[in-house]
């Protein structure tokens, strides 16, 4: 039980242990006689010893992987971790295939909030256009852990963009945020967007009271004191290139870091050598007529699946894999 108090603790400072608790119970319950076998204290201790590494977000359903500032940086972590290599290679994707690679760490992932991301990079580009890895990913940060407040601000954006006097500005509440309509926040050459001291006085307002993730006041002024008047997607793209966000959400090194992981390097090097020396490696491929059953992803993994994740992984490339049990 001790052991179980000392991995609570570092959650405690947050808001979410019951929120993390409930899950627990619900996930004992639904698999009760796998888990009961091992020790009920045993599974708390390792759901969140989980959680407190961050592992505990893969494969599981969207409305979880959000649900907290916790799971939303760990999720993008894991992104990283697994497809790093991607960016490490040069390759550029299409929107769509990494809405395919955000399925296999998440199944019910939704397109739309990767199109949003894309767009973030992309602005007057086509859809169908290709990104880096590293370009996709920093703006994907921002879009997926401030996702309810770039929702206000692009209410508050078209407010002013139509001419309202800033006194008249509606400033969405974090209350009805979830029932705002959805904003067009297109814009064309022609727009030279708002002034910049007025949107910026508003998301102040917005932020004294706003209850869900949002960038810190003092990044926010750094933004809006570099130009006179600044559009949507700029001021955004401006606080995806701001390395003090990046730092306060903490799931990303700088840019420049992004693709150096020796330690993992490593792992997959000693994968490979032991791959190449095992004599039973392709055994199973070398037999005539052998064909692998076909496999499946799982939304939900039992915890010895997942205990064998975070002991093979932190940055190894088997997370991606594993998605494929």
């Amino acid at each position: 039980m001790s052991t179980l108090l000392f991995t609570l603790s570092p959650l405690a400072a947050e808001t979410n242990v019951l929120f993390y608790l409930n899950d627990a119970v619900t996930q004992l319950l639904e698999h009760k006689e796998e888990y009961t076998q091992f020790g009920i204290v045993r599974y708390f201790a390792e759901y969140f010893s989980s959680v407190k590494n961050g592992n505990h977000v893969l494969f599981r359903e969207f409305g979880y992987i959000k649900a907290t500032a916790h799971n939303r940086a760990s999720f993008i972590r894991v992104l990283w971790r697994c497809f790093r290599q991607i960016g490490k290679n040069g390759d550029l994707l299409a929107m769509l295939e990494y809405s395919s690679l955000l399925q296999l760490l998440c199944p019910d992932f939704p397109v739309e909030m990767v199109q949003h991301a894309a767009r973030i990079v992309l602005m007057d580009d086509a859809m169908d256009c290709l990104m880096s890895f590293s370009d996709f990913l920093f703006s994907f940060q921002i879009q997926f852990y401030f996702e309810e407040f770039l929702e206000s601000i692009a209410v508050i954006y078209q407010d002013l963009l139509s001419g309202k006097s800033p006194n008249t500005v509606i400033v969405p509440t974090s209350t009805s945020v979830e029932q705002l309509p959805q904003v067009a926040t297109e814009e064309t050459e022609a727009q030279e967007g708002v002034d910049s001291s007025v949107f910026g006085e508003c998301i102040e307002v917005l932020c004294e009271r706003f209850k869900h993730n949002h960038p810190s006041t003092s990044a926010i002024r750094e933004v809006l004191e570099l130009t006179q008047r600044v559009t949507f997607y700029g001021f955004v793209m401006a606080l995806v290139r701001h390395e003090g966000v990046n730092q306060d959400i903490g799931a990303l090194p700088n840019k420049s870091e992004l693709l150096i992981d020796p330690e993992m390097d490593q792992e997959v090097e000693k994968l490979i050598a032991q791959i190449a020396i095992s004599p039973t490696s392709n055994s199973s491929s070398s037999v005539p007529g052998h064909k692998e059953p076909p496999r499946k992803a799982s939304p939900r993994k039992s915890l010895h699946h997942r205990k064998r994740i975070e002991m093979e992984s932190d940055g190894s490339t088997e997370e991606t894999d594993s998605s494929e049990n």
